[in-house]
């Protein structure tokens, strides 16, 4: 097995990116392969004959969040990048002030973006966790579990990104928008991840 490191690296270099938005995309994309797994295992058998249709279709959805969280990896260092450049332009009369608040104002909505369709992402990985821990195969139901509880705490992580970029927005209704929609998938994907887990942890135990 060839692991690329190339990311990892990256990671834990001083460069402002890739950053926390990137790694929780990454571990989303990790998420969706590792409940894709608990598909795998039961398609063509005998066993799951009657949910074969309904696991083929979540393989599929579970591909599509798989390459599109993958995607939100570089989109997310390159939405943080002009919002860094922004924090750096000169601020020392009231022109270049104007123009650097400017500047941030516009980079801070990509940097906010990005990370809420990390989000939005892995909440869906959840429901496909939530499904295979169901109908996939019973040899790897710690495996959806594990694949919902990594999915949260990858949006957990995207929404940190998303908290520390509102404070440094000046429209209040832009503002409530972005933490109501957080919050609410927050919320949901705390108790649908753990109801997974505590399914999981039922039959494990």
């Amino acid at each position: 097995m060839n692991l690329d490191t190339e990311f990892l690296e990256r990671l834990a270099s001083a460069d402002p990116a890739p950053g926390g938005g990137g790694a929780s995309a990454y571990a989303g994309a990790l998420a969706a392969a590792l409940a894709a797994m608990v598909g795998n295992l039961a398609v063509g058998k005998p066993k799951y004959a009657e949910a074969q249709e309904g696991i083929l279709a979540s393989l599929d959805r579970l591909a599509q969040l798989r390459a599109r969280l993958l995607e939100l990896v570089e989109a997310d260092a390159q939405a943080y990048l002009p919002l860094n450049r922004a924090y750096r332009l000169p601020r020392g009369t009231e022109a270049e002030a104007a123009a650097r608040q400017q500047a941030i104002q516009e980079a801070l909505g990509p940097a906010c973006d990005v990370p809420l369709d990390i989000m939005r992402a892995c909440s869906k990985v959840i429901d496909e966790a939530d499904y295979l821990a169901h109908h996939g195969s019973k040899l790897a139901v710690s495996d959806a579990g594990a694949a919902a509880v990594l999915a949260r705490g990858a949006l957990v992580s995207a929404a940190m990104n998303i908290f520390l970029n509102m404070e440094s927005i000046t429209d209040p209704d832009r503002v409530l928008r972005y933490r109501a929609e957080v919050n609410e998938m927050m919320v949901s994907a705390e108790v649908r991840a753990n109801a997974v887990a505590s399914l999981v942890m039922g039959i494990l135990r």
